[in-house]
């Protein structure tokens, strides 16, 4: 007989399941994450703490509610199909953004509001974290100084602390399920994840993200439900002055780059001028915006920021086209083709029959459907197809039972 195939477990990512995953601009404060909230959003605060933004340009606790905004995700496939079918309506993927209060040395304990704002960042799935990389007399430090490893090191060990006090509450609730013994399969469940739990806790108190750890797919399985914040992808946003920016020089990013390869080896970071990309908000035109990126050298990072999150979050897109409507739906990497009929909607999941497919790139290549079809690169996929990143849809399911 020939051997058994060894079974491969399938990888369960960190974080909580879904497609509709949000994003939050975390920081010290007086680092430039409501100004890029701003920018990002091209809207303004609606409600700042104590409602006067006009005296001072230093807020602590400027945000106390975080702010939310759904950005459209820019994608050149969506433009081209657009351009394609001209449809009656047009619905673009978008990434929900938080703008939440900057965090202070202490937060973890309290201070300055700081329980507060870390249950804000528990909400989200992902976090931008906003770096100042600039000088400016008028916008005081919340620590006395511009130091940008100083303020990783500060945001970090916030995070990390109140990831130990979340663990340490979950295993005191564990052991008391553990304390009642026996043999039972719900026991010996109990016990192992129990194991887990210390072992997520010896991790932490190493001073080590858990979203730098080696887990497997049961462990992760205990870890999500924990919805801890260092479990959390993180994009790294170097906020620099417009000059550094345009000249793409400043004295701390080799600080900031050495600090990152050896706390976050891998994370995203992404220098951009928040400065800059809240001044090209004020133009009119998009074309007027353009014009002045091309006098000065340098293009808004905005775009590839929103893109990178998304890639983060392990989010993709699939479309569905027609004249009527061109849809670009988010869909998580990896999902089978009944979860992506359930993303259009929940009873599509149920009721799913199959999948007619056909990737974006081939259809660009070969110019329209009929062309795919002629040349056979229209797929029928059923429950197990593993959609990809660009595929266009048809699905075809059965009626909803009453």
């Amino acid at each position: 007989m020939p051997p058994k195939k060894a079974q491969v477990e399938e990888k369960i990512p960190l974080g909580r399941p879904g497609n509709n995953l949000k994003s939050g601009i975390v920081g010290l404060a007086n680092v430039g994450k409501s100004t890029l909230f701003q920018a990002i959003t091209k809207s303004s605060l609606g409600n700042p703490a104590i409602g006067v933004l006009t005296a001072s340009k230093n807020f602590p606790y400027a945000t106390i509610e975080p702010e939310e905004a759904r950005v459209v995700v820019p994608d050149e496939r969506f433009t081209w199909l657009c351009e394609k079918y001209k449809p009656k309506s047009q619905v673009p993927a978008n990434l929900t953004v938080y703008d939440i209060a900057g965090l202070t040395r202490g937060s973890s304990t309290g201070a300055g509001l700081g329980n507060s704002f870390l249950s804000h960042i528990r909400a989200v799935d992902a976090i931008f974290q906003v770096v100042r990389c600039f000088d400016d007399a008028e916008i005081i430090h919340i620590e006395g100084d511009v130091n940008p490893t100083r303020d990783l090191d500060i945001i970090s060990e916030e995070l990390r602390l109140k990831d130990i006090e979340f663990v340490e509450k979950a295993l005191e609730n564990q052991k008391k399920k553990t304390r009642m013994g026996g043999q039972s399969l719900e026991q010996k469940k109990a016990r192992q994840e129990q194991e887990v739990i210390e072992k997520v806790l010896a991790w932490l108190n190493d001073g080590k993200d858990i979203r730098k750890g080696n887990w497997g797919p049961k462990e992760v399985e205990v870890i999500n439900p924990l919805f801890l914040l260092t479990a959390k992808p993180v994009v790294y946003l170097v906020n620099l002055s417009e000059r550094d920016f345009i000249r793409k020089k400043n004295k701390h990013l080799p600080k900031v780059a050495e600090w990152i390869n050896e706390h976050a080896k891998g994370d995203p970071v992404i220098p951009v001028s928040v400065s800059f990309e809240e001044r090209l908000t004020r133009f009119e035109t998009e074309e007027a915006a353009k014009e002045e990126m091309k006098n000065v050298g340098a293009e808004s990072v905005i775009p590839k920021l929103i893109t990178q999150m998304r890639k983060s979050l392990q989010l993709g897109s699939f479309f569905t086209t027609g004249a009527d409507e061109v849809r670009q739906w988010t869909l998580r990497k990896g999902s089978k083709a009944p979860q992506a009929a359930g993303v259009i909607h929940t009873d599509f999941e149920k009721t799913f029959i199959q999948a007619i497919v056909y990737n974006f790139e081939t259809l660009k290549e070969l110019g329209d459907e009929a062309e795919v079809k002629a040349k056979g690169k229209v797929m029928t996929k059923g429950k197990d197809y593993v959609v990809e990143d660009g595929d266009i849809l048809l699905i075809k399911a059965g009626a909803a039972k009453s």
